[in-house]
């Protein structure tokens, strides 16, 4: 699995710091800063590394493995959201379903704590099956998570013109809500299945979803759309619905975030890398995180390396690279 690259002049400097002589290093750093957090980290236990590598080729991935990977690329915190939805998958059936989305939770959980200052444990799981906020609840009172959730609509099958599905998101908002726990979601629906996905499912996140969990943040992965690349048009259409509402302040917009994980490549076309900036402006640079979300079957350099190529002012950049949402902090 691939993990985050650094550049020669990273490392150089990284060594200049603990060397403690550094104006060469100070130099390097104004000019090319790096994230205070990655907002889209995964750890993987043996188990669901095994049962997710019939879709893509996956690695078991440990705390530590992932903290020296952060130390390599000047990256402080870490968001670790586990994958434990992945038990859930409409498609796939498996024995004690409920008993193994809770082991992969609490290994997640025991790994972050492993490292406290520098990871942040998100539990996951399938929105709409009967031990959703079951777990919810499980996690809001154990001493390693509490601070958040991670939802994977694609992976679930939440389809957003479901009546049924966007009552069950809504009774899950509320709940997180009601318990202080940030949410972080994947908000594209299956392609792989061929559900709809465009502005009109956006604008039932925004309308029938969203107001029900107005007091803590909610991360919108992607770029609303699932990577890699700046998504396809179903995708933009729906970031365009998000963006034009951040952008007239719209009141439901006020705990959103979004992180860029997957989204900027290294070979994004020059017009692309154009419409995206435009993009993350109408968003607000206030609200877009970095995130690199590693996938096995992606070969890119950090994804850092490519945000920094992007036609951004430098002090936009910078914005980014210092913002940290409040799960985090």
């Amino acid at each position: 699995m691939r993990r985050l690259s650094i550049t020669t002049g990273a490392i150089f400097c990284a060594a200049m710091v603990v060397a403690a002589s550094g104006p060469a290093c100070a130099d390097e750093a104004q000019a090319r800063p790096r994230p205070a957090a990655d907002h889209h980290q995964h750890l993987f236990s043996p188990a669901a590394a095994a049962w997710m590598s019939s879709s893509i080729v996956l690695a078991p991935v440990d705390a530590d493995a992932l903290v020296a990977q952060l130390d390599a690329a000047g990256i402080g915190r870490a968001a670790v959201l586990s994958a434990a939805y992945a038990y859930g998958l409409p498609a796939r059936a498996i024995d004690h379903e409920y008993a193994r989305v809770r082991a992969e939770n609490d290994w997640v959980a025991a790994q972050a704590a492993r490292h406290p200052e520098r990871l942040v444990a998100l539990c996951s799981f399938n929105p709409p099956k009967d031990y959703a906020l079951l777990e919810l609840g499980r996690c809001a009172t154990s001493p390693g998570f509490g601070r958040g959730i991670k939802l994977d609509f694609a992976a679930s099958d939440v389809q957003l013109d479901q009546s049924g599905h966007v009552e069950r998101l809504r009774q899950v908002f509320r709940a997180a809500n009601a318990r202080g726990m940030a949410i972080v979601m994947d908000m594209r629906a299956s392609r792989a299945l061929g559900r709809p996905y465009g502005a009109a499912q956006a604008h039932v996140l925004l309308e029938q979803v969203l107001p029900y969990a107005p007091d803590v943040p909610v991360q919108v992965s992607h770029l609303a759309g699932n990577g890699p690349g700046f998504g396809d048009t179903p995708a933009r259409e729906a970031l365009a619905v998000l963006a034009e509402a951040a952008a007239r302040q719209d009141p439901r917009m006020r705990q959103v975030w979004f992180d860029v994980a997957a989204v900027v490549q290294a070979d994004l076309p020059a017009d692309e890398a154009r419409r995206l900036v435009r993009r993350l402006r109408q968003l607000g640079l206030d609200r877009v995180l970095y995130g690199s979300d590693p996938r096995g079957d992606n070969e890119e350099p950090d994804g850092w390396e490519a945000f920094l190529r992007l036609p951004l002012e430098e002090a936009e950049t910078a914005r980014v690279a210092r913002n940290v949402v409040p799960y985090l902090r």
